[in-house]
């Protein structure tokens, strides 16, 4: 009688190591081009991140609160603006003929209050960021009178906004604005 032993996989356990291990064994042994690195991609999912998150916080100095005066701005470009302003409406949600509603939806506009409020850039940083987007407006053959016709024009979609603001920022960013 011939007993022929089987190549069994080893013994997985309740945390699962031997199987780890047999994975890691042979992804060892594949060539090296075969091996990419990939993104890590949690499988618990992502975190909602804030609208301004990855600029700094204005902070009220104690000279602020003597005099009584509102924080610092926060210096930042026009491009970072434009930024801020479509990662704004996302947050906070898009509306047309109004700069703001009750539940907090804005227009491009009131987008652009809102960031400045918030205390990121000046109204020159402001004014140079809706310099852009009538050039953008203008190079696309839509010629308005101002980027808040645009918004509230009827054929006007959220998408559009982004993508318009996206394309100023690209082109702010391209002179150094």
């Amino acid at each position: 009688m011939n007993i022929t032993l089987l190549n069994l996989p080893p013994l997985v356990t309740v945390d699962g190591s031997g199987l780890v291990a047999e994975i890691e064994a042979y992804l060892a042994t594949l060539p090296a081009p075969v091996r990419v690195q990939v993104p890590y991609i949690s499988p618990l999912g992502s975190t909602v991140q804030t609208w301004n998150a990855g600029y700094p916080l204005p902070h009220v100095t104690l000279l602020d609160r003597l005099t009584r005066r509102p924080a610092r701005q926060i210096p930042v470009t026009a491009s970072d603006h434009l930024r801020l302003v479509s990662r704004y409406i996302t947050a906070a949600g898009w509306m047309q003929g109004a700069m703001w509603d009750s539940a907090g939806r804005v227009c491009l506009l009131g987008a652009q209050a809102a960031v400045l409020v918030h205390g990121y850039g000046t109204p020159t940083t402001v004014q140079t960021a809706r310099v852009q987007l009538m050039e953008i407006l203008h190079a696309t053959g839509r010629p308005v009178c101002s980027p808040d016709e645009f918004n509230d024009r009827p054929t006007t979609r959220q998408a559009d906004i982004h993508h318009l603001l996206d394309r100023a920022a690209a082109r702010a960013l391209s002179l150094g604005l």
